[in-house]
């Protein structure tokens, strides 16, 4: 028994001695077979292969303005202002200018290149359109680069949009059966005491004229338009533009109108829901913005779509009662048009549109 006991010792002993050498053996294994993390070119893959890693020193760009903020101060309204922003690769790898990005108001205008060497400077352009209206205003562009620590460059623009020269009125609103259609005189002044001329005048479809003299500078002017009744007739809307020698100011524009003759209620023909060979009946007024009596001659339809069912003359307007017949649809046709029209005697030919849209089927 007491050998037995002994065996099993020595056993046992022999077992615990081996465990040890063993663990030994591995703790002096493990560490040589990992990779070396302190170094900047190591890095385990994720089979636990090692592999290299971009220098942590490696060159890089970096971006720097002179200035992000560019305040021209007092501008006049609608005028071309340029602005510099000046930029220079402060750092030790090559800059690449990405994009430009612009905001209402502004364009960029120039930029020589996209690529700038350690130490080379760059001018961005960029012209700068004021609005009409006075006040303060802001723009901003943004470029981006590949500047890691500042990849987009907000760059701003301020200004106080200032009126140099006012001018009224602002609309002209003629009248066809007044003497040269009521033109108002047109006064334009100086706001910041510079002299100018006038060197440029037209008109839509050369409708209105004015005379100047182009050699002559003032401070204000006050110019007598000259309305050509019949081109005006042709053209009922339109503008007129000024062209100055002002340092701020080189255009104004006025636009105009005409009141036409007639009036036409509604002025055009809709039908929705529309089915072929269903009638549909409208009603339409015409009258004399003038408030002068008038004949209707004749009417009629372009395409027959369009009869009158009554006409009846109310002191100086007239009132129809029209029948609008939809024609048959051709092929997958979804509208059907026609023009009404009403001749006033010993003036114009009226012009009534009709648009039907057919129901669509169920």
């Amino acid at each position: 028994m007491k050998r037995n006991c002994l065996i099993l010792t020595v056993l046992v002993a022999g077992a615990v001695c081996l465990l040890q050498i063993g663990c030994q053996e591995q703790s002096e294994v493990a560490p040589k077979s990992q990779p070396d993390l302190t170094s900047p070119r190591s890095a385990i893959s994720p089979a636990g292969a090692q592999v290299t890693e971009p220098e942590a020193n490696e060159p890089e760009p970096k971006i720097t303005f002179e200035k992000v903020v560019h305040d021209f101060g007092e501008v006049g309204p609608e005028t071309k202002n340029i602005c510099e922003f000046k930029f220079t690769n402060t750092g030790d790898g090559p800059l690449k200018i990405t994009k430009v990005t612009k905001t209402c108001g502004c364009t960029p205008y120039t930029l020589e290149k996209t690529e700038y060497a350690p130490g080379e400077s760059g001018i961005l352009k960029v012209k700068y359109n004021s609005s009409k209206r006075p006040g303060l205003t802001t723009r901003r562009l943004f470029m981006s680069s590949n500047d890691k620590n500042n990849p987009k460059v907000a760059l701003t623009i301020k200004a106080k949009i200032v009126l140099k020269v006012d001018y009224e009125p602002k609309r002209l609103n003629l009248l066809l059966g007044d003497e040269n259609a009521d033109c108002p005189e047109i006064t334009i002044r100086s706001l910041d005491n510079q002299p100018f001329a006038i060197k440029g005048f037209k008109s839509t479809a050369n409708s209105i004229t004015i005379d100047y003299d182009g050699s002559v500078k003032a401070m204000k002017f006050v110019l007598q338009p000259k309305v050509n009744m019949e081109k005006l007739q042709k053209s009922m809307n339109g503008r007129i533009e000024i062209s100055l020698t002002h340092p701020q100011v080189d255009t104004i524009t006025i636009p105009f109108n005409a009141l036409p003759e007639f009036k036409i209620s509604p002025p055009a023909l809709i039908v929705f829901n529309a089915e072929p060979q269903k009638p549909v009946t409208k009603q339409v007024w015409i009258l004399n913005n003038y408030e002068e009596d008038f004949e209707v001659e004749s009417v009629s339809s372009k395409k027959n779509i369009i009869r009158v069912l009554s006409q009846e003359k109310v002191g100086n307007r007239y009132k129809f009662e029209l029948q609008i017949m939809p024609p048959a649809a051709e092929g997958k046709a979804r509208i059907f048009t026609d023009v009404f029209f009403v001749n006033i005697k010993g003036g114009e030919k009226l012009e009534i549109a009709c648009r039907g849209f057919y129901a669509r089927k169920k």
